[in-house]
């Protein structure tokens, strides 16, 4: 049975997630994953306020052939333990970027959270049909997601993946895919997390002239913001949804949902009230919810909903320790979430 409204405990500056090896912070960031994403080196250690004298994680630069034969980069996060002869099946993430971004910009969201967990995370920069970084679920580039655990061995053989237990997470853009994935290629995940995304293409379509665009961002584009992504969106997906309209229905989650519900993948949609990137998500990611719910009862979906800036919950100094534990590849106590957030959980099985 569904149980609703579930709002957990806080603290008065800040809220902590008990990890299974301690305490950790969960601090604020000012950056803004959906416009500016932060790139990384291809190959480092980093640290985090995850962090512990043996958790920590190195990212390597792979390359691998996209769908239209182009030869595109892919930033894998592994625990910094791991190596050639010290090799153990590792549970593997598809972590799709946000609109814009790169595989390494979204590989440093992840902090130090594989090496807690002892898992691995692929960070691809995908393929577009017209503009790389805006791919925007294109059917192909959601296929080549599906490949990821083969790009990975393909390229790094030492490293072994336990390949019941894939997973899939992204926030904006990498949401959408996310979702697509799991519509797509059902039987390759264990789990996935789908942050701040769209849903519904055509509906998007019609609400980005609407997003907010101050004196200054009008100074910027010369015109709202809004229109300058519209366009970007109407160039990758080849029209408008008048001329277009199947190829946008094929990049719409809400248009795959009776996929989604049926396909027994434990799903997290997280959205925000506040968000003014990805404008009135509860007719969004929220409307998606309540579509699955609808359409398949018992299906193993849960609603995460807050009052975040867009794409903010998934970093590790924030909420995409939850969502982690939430495939059980970090152990924690009852995870503590801001009274903020409310949480629907999926049906008891």
């Amino acid at each position: 049975m569904e149980t609703t409204g579930t709002h957990l405990k806080r603290s008065c500056a800040a809220w902590r997630l008990v990890i299974g090896i301690g305490m950790v912070a969960l601090v604020a960031s000012a950056a803004d994953m959906g416009t500016r994403p932060v790139d990384a080196a291809p190959s480092s250690t980093t640290s985090s306020p995850l962090s512990t004298p043996h958790t920590g994680v190195r990212t390597v630069t792979i390359r691998y052939r996209a769908w239209n034969g182009a030869v595109r980069i892919a930033a894998v996060i592994l625990p910094a333990w791991y190596r050639p002869g010290h090799n153990p099946p590792l549970p593997l993430v598809i972590s799709p970027h946000g609109r814009g971004g790169t595989g390494r910009g979204n590989a440093t969201y992840w902090g130090n959270l594989p090496g807690v967990g002892g898992f691995a995370v692929v960070n691809p920069d995908g393929m577009g049909r017209k503009i790389p970084s805006y791919s925007f679920a294109l059917p192909r580039q959601i296929d080549d997601l599906a490949k990821m655990p083969s790009f990975v061995t393909k390229a790094l053989p030492w490293v072994r993946i336990d390949r019941n237990r894939i997973y899939a997470l992204g926030s904006s853009m990498g949401g959408l895919e996310t979702l697509m994935l799991v519509a797509r290629h059902p039987h390759l995940l264990a789990g996935a997390a789908a942050m701040d995304s769209v849903a519904d293409m055509v509906l998007r379509y019609k609400q980005m002239p609407h997003m907010p665009c101050n004196a200054r961002c009008l100074k910027v584009y010369g015109r709202p913001y809004g229109l300058v992504l519209r366009d970007k969106l109407v160039t990758e997906v080849g029209g408008t949804p008048a001329a277009k309209h199947r190829a946008w229905v094929a990049r719409s989650p809400r248009a795959h949902a009776a996929a989604i519900a049926r396909s027994g993948v434990p799903l997290q949609i997280w959205w925000s009230r506040k968000d003014r990137i990805v404008t009135n998500q509860a007719t969004q990611s929220g409307a998606l919810y309540r579509t699955l719910r609808h359409l398949n009862p018992k299906a193993p979906v849960s609603e995460y909903i807050g009052r975040w800036r867009h794409s903010h919950e998934m970093r590790s100094t924030q909420l995409l320790p939850v969502a982690v534990a939430g495939f059980g590849l970090i152990h924690t106590k009852p995870a503590a979430l801001p009274r903020s957030v409310s949480y629907l959980a999926a049906p008891v099985a």
